[in-house]
């Protein structure tokens, strides 16, 4: 240092107290280069912009210290702020001051410190002379100057551009200002040299300044930036494999997210995601950070996460450990990170790691029917513009084994492939290939609604489609089923039969969902062919989406939920497996009608002994299984069921066995009915292979999920006998080493191990013999009264122990497998016992509901008569279960060749939708083998059931309402046959009266005429009556709705008419106006048909209804009394307006009548048909 020094003081506060202001020292001289001029008061001004453009100016080349501020801690408290951004802008430090802008610069940052850290009063005393060496000075010497610093000009450039890097990059960085906080309050960390010292001291200090700043950040958790750690490095090795799944990854006693997974899963699961990188391509936006983002989850809720992210329509992978640690402690690669592997993927469609199924919400919809379904599509032969298609699609049910498939062409509306989507309800689709615009719009349609189709959000997968995919599919299944052939011939060679007779495009789904499959290890489903089955098997009537959500089959129409849906008055299963197969049966009516009667005579033998032993034995075993053995077989087939799980299961199918053991043939179950009779037959004969099986088994260990002791001593494999008779050696040598340790002790007994906090095997010894300890004892834990120490010998002898402990795990795990693979061989005489049951489930139900009041068994006519459904008061099956005040039965007769069709008029709400949609739903009821709620119903097969209900648009296909009404009427009448139920409601009120007229006619006349089928044709049009009975020979029959009117009595307004239940007419209910003010008496006749009291019968009646009261229901609706009056002063005109029409038309028919010449011809005859027509619509 220059100049003399004085002693140190002996107080000395802090290290601020060796920098003072020099206030009555005069400036020392220094040298031209080192001076530059006084700033004026306008320079000093303190302008934040411009400390914002010199803090960050790359040309600055004057870099100085500030001083360090006197410590005051008020008014740092008080001006913290200022005070830190005045350290921003000085930090960019050089030894150069050739430049007065520079100094210029440097005088302003001067000013903001002083102003910052002191008063102004105290700023005064001291004004700013034209050089900062002479406004410091150190507190102990006599104030020599300092001398000039000899740096090299191209250093300096260098270390002030890696400044300006790291400052821009820190102001860049969201912890920079919680890192101004932590330095502030540490003190020295930002505190560099006054600028009395001399040019090698701040030389020193300032290379000091640049090694010690980043070493602190270095010390962050995680390593430098930019940096990964090798398990990091492992995790994006397999990410970047699986971009398109969520990584679950096991870490220690954890499972991890990284990066945007972390993102997804703090989302879905309300986890906390710590910040950090989302990205995985180490993109510069994210440089300033040093580690991924993460979420954890522990280890025992794996399941219930990983459930949640797959319900959300995410695919999963698990990516595990292979290693344990003793294993890998005694390895070579003990310095590496730990092995892992993507062991498991999930997505909705595959998840079967869990016992049950996908949880659904309730209310949400109904749940889908978790089938996998594949599809492709390849334009028609001879397409021409209505973009006709050839579809292949194949569905796989993983949890139940289940297979379905189909081809078929299917039009430009895709109400083919719209169908079997409702009716499968598949929760995950694979498309091969691309697709047409109009299938891709409904499958977008389909799969991205959450409430109104499936019941859930559909999770949608693409593959590619080659030029040569059908030979390519043809070989892959091909080998793949060849390769089965080498263990049983002639099943493999029945499997291979059978798979090469599907159709082209099913082999191509198959070809395409094996690939998808094998990805989960799933693909030895396809094994079991026995299950395959072809769509549209005409064994069962096919119902078209439309008319599943018209009739409210699965769901009902007004919240998408199951409650008042056709499956939840009909279900009263008490299994699972019951329950899906109900779903099916109700999706699918019967055509045979011997199997129908079949079915139905099973319905009645069960309701006739409803309360005999025999029932109720059938019901109370149904009722006590508790397990889902379908799905917990096909996990066992799988590999992956639970010990507890495969106990539970064996014991159900034990239990079973047992109860029905006495069944050897038909004659010994009681029931005359076939259907039973067999399903119990089924039962016993999996006994024995249920019990060889359990007698391997140790159930308090399988109950307990203990691995260890899962097997009878018996039945152990060597490797477990093995590796438990090490672990028992070892166990005894640890015993015998406790004398060796007392002796060392100077102890004479044995000394006595411990176990504290998990660590076993430990040996205390009180502090005061710690001199008897050797020194190659490890010490482990301790108190103030003694120390516990692990030996060298028992160390050793746990490192052993712990690998037999992993090792015998392992073996454990092995022989469970191989347990699961020796069952999994007699999975098809198991499945077809459970098969069994539900099927037993599904009969009991049926037989529940017809023992309900009022159900009667249908009668079946011969295919040879024609087609007829006579219903003698019937009932609608879900509304009678809604309406509290029950439901108006009806009479009526549909038959081939008179009437076959009924047309049907009556007053808005009046019930005529409920009407048509009972008479379908007892049809489909009859075909399913269940009683009906009628007196009585006699009925031919129907081959399909059509309806074209309800109002709406198609917004994703571009179809206004009218196009979506049209085009549904065009399908039925593709498809409609002479054996077809059909039923149109409101049909041409999409359009303009008389175009909607014309429509309705030409269609009426077309399905009664041409195709000949069945009809029920609500309309509003009463002209329409007339076109009726035009049509002759009684084809058509006209019925209305009851309903009676009659003008109000008195000003009290009648009681508000109550919306009907589930779109169904409820019970008759008087309606009468609103009360109001007196009016006029001409304007009360005026708006009679407003004020009618209209009483609702809901029967059905002959004749035609000529007035729908649509002014009554816009009452009810509450429209405004003023509209509603305008309204029926309209009606009433144009009323009278129509009347004056068709009485001139009669006149001047007469006129023409009278003037005829030649009485007695046919155009006279013409004439009087057409004047006795105009008379009677007057």
């Amino acid at each position: 240092m220059a100049g003399s020094s004085r002693p140190p003081e002996k107080k000395q506060a802090s290290l601020t107290s060796f920098f003072t202001v020099r206030s009555s020292q005069k400036p020392a001289a220094s040298s031209p280069a080192s001076r530059s001029p006084a700033p004026s008061p306008a320079d000093k001004k303190d302008d934040p912009a411009d400390r914002k453009a010199l803090s960050v100016s790359p040309g600055s080349e004057n870099v100085r210290k500030r001083r360090l501020q006197e410590n005051q801690p008020s008014s740092q408290a008080k001006n913290g702020r200022a005070s830190k951004r005045a350290r921003a802008i000085v930090r960019d430090d050089d030894g150069d001051d050739d430049n007065d802008d520079d100094d210029d610069y440097v005088e302003e940052a001067s000013d903001v410190s002083v102003d910052v850290s002191k008063p102004p009063a105290r700023a005064e005393e001291h004004p700013p002379s034209s050089s900062r060496t002479e406004r410091y000075a150190y507190g102990a010497s006599s104030g020599a100057p300092d001398e000039e610093q000899d740096g090299d000009a191209e250093a300096a450039r260098r270390k002030k551009e890696e400044l300006h890097r790291r400052f821009v990059k820190k102001l860049g960085n969201p912890d920079s200002l919680s890192l101004f906080r932590r330095r502030e309050a540490n003190g020295g960390g930002e505190s560099p040299a006054g600028d009395g010292e001399d040019d090698e001291g701040a030389g020193e200090d300032a290379e000091e300044e640049e090694e010690v700043a980043p070493a602190a950040r270095s010390k962050k958790k995680g390593g430098k930036a930019g940096k990964l750690t090798p398990m990091e490095v492992q995790f994006l090795d397999i990410k970047r494999k699986h971009m398109d799944t969520v990584l679950v990854v096991e870490v220690g006693y954890k499972f991890r997210f990284f990066g945007e997974d972390a993102r997804i899963a703090a989302k879905v699961l309300s986890i906390v995601c710590i910040p950090g990188k989302f990205r995985y391509d180490e993109h510069p936006s994210e440089a300033h950070l040093d580690r991924f983002a993460s979420a954890s989850i522990p280890v025992h809720r794996l399941n219930v996460h990983v459930k949640r992210l797959v319900a959300a329509g995410y695919k999963v992978g698990v990516v595990r450990q292979l290693e344990t640690a003793a294993l890998k402690k005694a390895g070579d690669n003990r310095n590496a990170p730990f092995v892992r592997k993507l062991t498991n993927v999930y997505t909705k469609g595959t998840y079967i790691d869990e016992t049950g199924e996908l949880d659904q919400a309730e209310g949400t919809g109904a749940p889908a029917g978790g089938y996998l379904l594949c599809l492709t599509e390849s334009p028609a032969k001879g397409a021409g513009t209505d973009e006709k298609v050839d579809v292949g699609i194949l569905a796989v049910q993983p949890a139940t084994g289940d297979i379905i498939y189909d081809d078929f062409e299917d039009g430009f509306m895709r109400r083919e492939i719209e169908t079997r989507l409702l009716h499968i309800s598949p929760c995950e689709l694979l498309i091969v290939g691309d697709l047409s615009k109009a299938t891709d719009k409904l499958v977008q349609h389909l799969a991205g609604s959450s409430t109104n189709v499936f019941g859930d959000r559909t999770r949608v997968e693409r593959v590619p489609k080659s030029k040569t995919v059908a030979a390519e599919a043809s070989s892959h299944v091909t080998q793949f089923y060849a390769g089965k052939a080498k263990n049983d011939d002639a099943r493999s060679t029945a499997l291979l039969d059978k798979v090469l007779k599907l159709p082209g495009s099913v082999t191509i789904c198959l070809s395409a969902m094996i690939t998808h499959l094998t990805e989960y290890g799933l693909e030895h489903i396809f094994d079991l062919t026995k299950y395959f089955q072809s769509f549209s098997t005409r064994q069962h009537m096919l119902i078209n989406g439309t008319t599943l959500e018209s009739l409210e089959v699965y769901r009902n129409a007004t919240d998408q939920s199951e409650k008042g849906s056709l499956l939840w008055a009909l279900d009263k299963t008490r299994t699972r497996p019951g329950r899906r197969l109900l779903r099916k049966w109700i999706g699918r009516p019967l055509l045979d009608k011997d199997r129908l009667e079949e079915r139905v005579a099973a319905v009645e033998e069960l309701l006739e002994n409803q309360s005999t032993m025999k029932v109720d034995r059938l019901a109370g075993m149904l009722g006590s299984i508790r397990a889902d053995l379908e799905r917990s077989l096909i996990r066992i087939y799988y590999g992956k069921c639970t010990r507890p799980e495969l106990l539970s299961t064996l014991q159900t199918l034990q239990r079973i066995a047992y109860d029905f053991s006495r069944v050897k043939t038909p004659a010994d179950t009681g029931f005359r009915s076939r259907l039973i009779s067999e399903a119990l037959c089924a039962l016993p004969g999996v006994g024995d292979i249920v019990t060889k099986h359990l007698d391997k088994i140790n159930p308090e260990a399988a109950r307990k999920d203990d691995k260890y002791a899962f097997f009878r001593d018996d039945q152990e494999t060597q490797d477990i006998t093995d590796h438990k008779l090490g672990i028992a050696a070892v166990e005894s040598d640890l015993d015998m080493h406790r004398k060796e340790a007392a002796a060392k002790l100077g102890k004479k007994t044995p000394v006595t191990y411990v176990t504290v906090s998990g660590i076993e095997y430990l040996i205390e010894v009180p502090n005061t013999d710690l001199k008897h300890v050797p020194a190659s004892w490890a010490k482990i834990s301790g108190t103030k009264k003694l120390s516990r120490f692990h030996t060298p010998e028992v160390i050793r002898l746990l490192n052993e122990r712990d690998q037999h402990k992993e090792a015998l795990a392992a073996a454990c795990d092995a022989a469970f497998s191989n347990l699961l693979k020796d069952i999994a061989t007699e999975y098809q005489p198991l499945r077809d016992a459970v098969a069994s049951l539900a099927a037993l489930d599904c009969l009991l139900s049926l037989a529940q509901v017809a023992a309900l009041p009022g159900y009667t068994k249908p009668t079946f006519l011969p295919s040879s008569s024609p087609p007829t459904v006579s219903i003698t008061q019937g009932r609608h099956p879900i509304a009678e279960h809604t309406l509290p005040d029950g439901y108006i039965p009806f009479t009526t007769t549909l038959s081939s060749p008179s009437p076959i069709a009924q047309l049907i008029t009556g007053p808005n709400m009046g019930g005529k939708s409920s009407y048509v949609r009972a008479v379908a739903l007892l049809v489909l009821l009859a075909q399913i083998g269940s009683y009906v709620p009628a007196d009585a119903m006699s009925l031919t097969l129907a081959d399909a059931i059509y309806t074209r209900m309800g109002a709406r648009d198609n917004l994703f296909a571009g179809e206004s309402t009218f196009m979506v009404e049209v085009s549904e009427t065009a399908a039925i009448l593709r498809g409609a046959t002479p054996r077809s139920l059909v039923i149109l409601d409101e049909l041409g009120r999409g359009t303009s009266t008389h175009d909607g007229v014309a429509i309705a006619h030409a269609v009426l006349d077309h399905v009664v005429r041409d195709i000949g089928c069945l009809t029920l044709f609500i309309t509003h049009y009463q002209s329409l009556a007339r076109v009726a009975q035009g049509l002759g020979d009684g084809l058509v029959r006209c019925v209305h709705m009851r309903f009676e009117a009659k003008p109000r009595q008195g000003g009290k307004p009648p009681p508000k008419q109550q919306l009907p239940a589930n779109g169904t007419a409820a019970a008759a209910a008087a309606a009468t106006p609103d009360g109001a003010e007196a009016r006029e008496e001409k304007e009360e006749e005026e708006e009679g048909s407003v004020d009618d009291e209209i009483t609702f019968l809901y029967e059905v009646a002959e004749g035609v209804a000529h007035r729908s009261y649509g002014l009554n229901v816009a009452r009810l609706a509450r429209i405004p009394r003023r509209v509603l009056d305008v309204a029926a002063r309209k009606s009433r005109e144009m009323e009278e307006t129509v009347k004056a029409r068709r009485l001139q038309g009669a006149v001047g028919l007469l006129e023409d009548v009278l003037r005829t010449q030649a009485p007695g011809g046919g155009g006279v005859e013409e004439q009087l048909e057409h004047l006795v027509s105009s008379v009677e619509q007057l």
